[in-house]
This record gives C-alpha cells, sequence and structure tokens, in this order.
C-alpha cells in the first residue's frame, strides 16, 4: 500500500497542482485522500478531516451521497454521453425546464457549459453577440465590480479584479470597466450605486454587460452587501439599456439561504409592493438578463455549468442565418450524466432542503457567537459564515491551514479572512466541534 508521504511526493513530481506555487509544497504537501463520507474526508492513514469549505464550494450534501450516487449509476447504465449538438436526451430537457421554472420563466433558455470560467466566457459572449445581431455592434465593453473573481480563463479573467490572478496574464486580458465595489463593512452602497450610474451614463452606448456576485464577493474574502445594492443595479441597468449578468456559481443552489440568491432581491420588492398588481411582464423583469450557476449543482460530483437567460436574449439569434447563431460549443456540453445529478440535487430542493438549510444556519450562528469578541467583523449570510482576523502573521492562510489539519479540520482562509461554506449537514454537536476547532486553530496561529 502507498504510503501517504510516498503519494504526496508522487503528486509533487507529476501533478500540476492548481492555485498552487509548486515551491511550497515541500512546505504544504498535499493531503493525501483515499475516501470521502458525508461531511468527512479520510486520509491514507485513516485520519479524517471535516470538509469546511466544501471542497471549493461544490459539495452539498456530503461526500458520496447515496441518492446523488445512484441517479448516476442508472444515467450510467442508459446513456454516459451524447453530443448536444443535433441531438437531446431526457437530463438536459428536464433540468433546463426546471430550473427555468424556479424563475417563474422569466430566465426559459438554458444553455449548457462545463465550469463556471466557460459559463461566464458563454455569457460574455452571448451578451455581445445579441447587441450585435440587434444592430448595436458598438456595445462591446463589459463592467466588473472592484475585488470581483470571475473565473480564470482569459475572458473570466478580464472581468475578474483578484490581483494575484490578474497581474501576470494583464497583456493579454481585455479592457474591463471595474467599479466601486459595495461592501457592508464600509456601509458604501450608495456611493457604489452612484459610481455605477456615473459610468452608466458615460458609456452606456459602449457597455454590454455589467457583472456581479449577488450578495458575496467570494475570492475578495467573502465580502457581504444587501440586496437592496443589487436592486438598485437592476434599476440602473434597465435606465441603460445594459444587461445584467448574475455569477452565482458560488452563491447559487441554496448557500444563501434561497435557492438563487437573486431570490433575496425579489424578496425585498415583494415587501415594498403593496399594491398586489404587478403583472408577469413587470415581475420579469426583476431578475438579471443572465444568471449563472455551477458548483454546487451537481452537488460536487461532475462538472457542469449552465447560462440562464431571457426570451429576449434568445430571439436575438433566431435566424436562418449560421453567422446570426450562437457559436459556442464543447465536447461534453450537457452530458448526461452530469445533468441526472443535478436533477437529483433538484429533487433535494423540492423535498424541503431550503428549510433544512437555514435550520443549520440557525446552528452555525449560535456556535460562532461567543467567537465575535476575538475576531473582526464576524458575519454570515445564510450558509456562509466569515470573519476577519485583524494584524494577522505573514502567510496566516497558510499556517491557518496547516494547524487546522491537528484539529480535524480542512479549510483554506482567504488573505486574512476565515471562513466556512460547508456541506449541508450542520446538527447541533457539527457545528459545536466547528466552532471549537476553528478557535483552537486561530489559538495555534496567534500564539
Amino acid at each position: 500500500m502507498t504510503s501517504p508521504q510516498d503519494l504526496a511526493s508522487r503528486s509533487r513530481a507529476a501533478v500540476w497542482h492548481p492555485c498552487t506555487q509548486m515551491a511550497r509544497l515541500a512546505h504544504l504537501p498535499p493531503l493525501p485522500i483515499a475516501r470521502g463520507d458525508g461531511p468527512w474526508l479520510i486520509d491514507t492513514d485513516g485520519r479524517r478531516y471535516f470538509d469546511a469549505n466544501a471542497s471549493w464550494w461544490v459539495n452539498l450534501f456530503g461526500h458520496s451521497d447515496q441518492p446523488l450516487l445512484d441517479a448516476i449509476k442508472a444515467q450510467l447504465d442508459t446513456l454516459p454521453h451524447v453530443m448536444l449538438a443535433g441531438c437531446t436526451h431526457e437530463p438536459a430537457v428536464r433540468l433546463a425546464e426546471r430550473l427555468s421554472a424556479r424563475t417563474g420563466g422569466a430566465l426559459g433558455h438554458v444553455f449548457f457549459g462545463s465550469d463556471g470560467a466557460s459559463a461566464v466566457e458563454i455569457a460574455l459572449k452571448q451578451s455581445f453577440h445579441s447587441w450585435k445581431n440587434r444592430g448595436q455592434p458598438d456595445k462591446r465593453e463589459f463592467v466588473c465590480l472592484k475585488n470581483s473573481y470571475h473565473g480564470e480563463t482569459l475572458g473570466a479573467l478580464s472581468v475578474t479584479d483578484v490581483q494575484v490572478f490578474r497581474d501576470a496574464y494583464d497583456p493579454l486580458l481585455m479592457r474591463a470597466h471595474i467599479v466601486q465595489s459595495p461592501d457592508a463593512r464600509l456601509a458604501n452602497e450608495a456611493e457604489a450605486l452612484a459610481a455605477m450610474r456615473a459610468l452608466l451614463a458615460e458609456r452606456h452606448a459602449q457597455i454590454a454587460c455589467v457583472i456581479v456576485e449577488p450578495l458575496i464577493q467570494g475570492a475578495a474574502g467573502m465580502v457581504m452587501y444587501s440586496p437592496a445594492y443589487l436592486k438598485g443595479l437592476r434599476e440602473l441597468t434597465r435606465e441603460f439599456g445594459v444587461h445584467l449578468i448574475a455569477d452565482e456559481i458560488a452563491v447559487g443552489c441554496g448557500r444563501t439561504g434561497s435557492f438563487f440568491a437573486w431570490e433575496h432581491v425579489l424578496a425585498l420588492d415583494e415587501k415594498c409592493n403593496h399594491r398586489g398588481t404587478e403583472t408577469q411582464s413587470e415581475a420579469r423583469h426583476k431578475w438579471p438578463d443572465f444568471l449563472l450557476l455551477s458548483k454546487g449543482i451537481t452537488g460536487g460530483t461532475l462538472p457542469l455549468s449552465l447560462v440562464l437567460t431571457t426570451d429576449e436574449v434568445f430571439a436575438a439569434f433566431w435566424s436562418e442565418d449560421v453567422t446570426r447563431g450562437f457559436l459556442h460549443s464543447h465536447s461534453y456540453t450537457g452530458n448526461p450524466l452530469a445533468c441526472a445529478a443535478a436533477n437529483a440535487v433538484l429533487d433535494r430542493f423540492d423535498a424541503g432542503q431550503l428549510d433544512a438549510n437555514r435550520e443549520q444556519a440557525e446552528r452555525l450562528t449560535r456556535a460562532f457567537a461567543p467567537l465575535a469578541p476575538r475576531v473582526a467583523h464576524l458575519r454570515q449570510r445564510g450558509m456562509i459564515l466569515a470573519f476577519d482576523v485583524p494584524e494577522a502573521p505573514p502567510r496566516f492562510a497558510e499556517a491557518f491551514h496547516l494547524k487546522a489539519r491537528a484539529h480535524e479540520l480542512l479549510i483554506r482562509p482567504i488573505g486574512n479572512t476565515v471562513y466556512l461554506m460547508p456541506p449541508y449537514l450542520i446538527d447541533d454537536a457539527t457545528a459545536a466541534f466547528l466552532a471549537d476547532a476553528v478557535s483552537k486553530t486561530l489559538n495555534d496561529v496567534l500564539a
């Protein structure tokens, strides 16, 4: 049997790990994971670690979740894959219909991708190309928020403002407009909206779209802001004739307390609308023009991403002219196995997962409340909890990650921000364990 040390050594030699300075792996060896069981990952020595960041935010229901595995195995016996160009299949159609229904038909057309970055690329291309097809080819500029993250392919990186990712490839990138971002810690949402208004007023004839991470900017350090900013942004983009892309790759699928993070915006509107006379058209206009899903949509089993968009955008491509069609594809588009997994995820939400999530979020709130005096800006939105560590020592994130392993915790801070985005498996004992493990790790690092 291969020893953990040997496996880590072979991995350093043969595997080029993502988001990793390979020279540091001698000091921060990769964990040799043998299997997963619920929220736990077990290494080749039999030690276990709670997957506090859900393996890069994808694992919703725990590792080796039986209903997801059963759905994939059943699909494997009938149709593992077929190209979606000129063919179709039940899992893809059913998934598209169910997601559209969750928007009340506002986003009635679903394009399939492979991962989050490809979904961003698809939405950017669809926005530009739809304007071009409608006789406005000058609308080719993109807008993103300061400190935003939307992926690391060249198009997605062009609307990403995380310095470490962007600077290395800056000469290759398109020039996007970067606008002040909202941050609840700074109470600056009105100021951020004013900055967006100023840009759109000046450049709307050239701007195709604005892309945002609704409610939480993940890679910026779990920066949180209110639905009111998104409501104001939707009104601005309507006023100036610019598409709005809601990148819910990280925050969709129940993470914020509703299936789509954008539903918090709709709830805000419902509280303000006492007339009870809103038309279906008015309701549909409150959704973004594009909504992107990936990560949790397959529960951490298979890669899949989806771009949901409107009748209006879809109609711009409707033509016998092939050059007016949307020109984007990849070999595994709409893979049936991934679609089967995603449908199994939706089954769980249809059975009441959001109610369970709200209870689990309350458990996290109670368990972590005693930590508040020791840290800065303890904050939470649904099943995402974060805090900042002032005056963190050098290499804080690396040190915290390493020390946490001794407390059965697999966690990766962002800068001096510690965050949890765990699987939806939090009972009282688990919440208490997480709070205790995080507190002990903080003691170890700051000592």
